[in-house]
């Protein structure tokens, strides 16, 4: 990786692989498969997150992937796609999305953000997603602090940052509003050192 702290210079993967995942950047032409996996998971994501009360056309779920990944060319925010390994390896199903967002690449602080289909729950999946984008910000991004932002109450959410060895810096009373315009709490979770990973089973 260059030493430079201009991000578009930074070579950063569009495919990160883990033992049963592939992470890969967002491409022109998965709008469709995007769709079926927003609209399969749109029930289990509507308490936490707001796109989520809005069904996509196939042709909105184009257009966001076409601006993921020129946002993700552009070091803007780095989304990818989370499909299932087949058997040898292959490229299978798209099962949800993880990525980096608020990026701050003078500091190198970066936020993990995911979700994931809910037939796909309760194996772990999340967790492994997620140890993958932290050791891309600490072993390719030279990140300083990874951060795990999550609305209190969300208690599946918060379980995947404590199983992988983030620690609760801070409740943020009432800084943020909920997906019904209500002010919640929001939980701090960081890791400054990829030592404290720890892998979820």
């Amino acid at each position: 990786m260059p030493a430079t702290d201009d991000p578009i210079l930074i070579d950063v993967p569009e495919c990160l692989e883990t033992p049963r995942l592939l992470l890969l950047m967002p491409r022109a032409g998965m709008g469709p498969a995007l769709n079926r996996a927003v609209l399969e998971a749109q029930e289990s994501l509507k308490p936490w997150m707001p796109w989520a009360h809005e069904t996509p056309s196939v042709e909105q779920s184009e257009a966001i992937v076409r601006r993921m990944q020129a946002q993700f060319l552009k070091r803007e925010h780095l989304a990818f796609h989370v499909h299932e390994r087949g058997p040898d390896g292959s490229v299978g199903a798209l099962i949800g999305g993880a990525g980096l967002h608020t990026l701050d690449w003078k500091i190198r602080r970066f936020e993990i953000g995911y979700w994931l289909s809910p037939s796909r729950a309760g194996r772990g999946l999340t967790s492994e997603a997620a140890t993958a984008l932290t050791r891309l910000g600490f072993e390719r991004l030279r990140a300083r602090r990874m951060e795990i932002r999550v609305d209190s109450r969300n208690i599946a959410s918060r379980k995947v940052a404590e199983r992988l060895g983030f620690s609760l810096e801070g409740v943020l009373r009432r800084d943020a509003l909920d997906v019904k315009g209500e002010p919640c709490d929001t939980c701090v979770y960081a890791l400054i050192a990829l030592d404290d990973l720890k892998r979820s089973d």
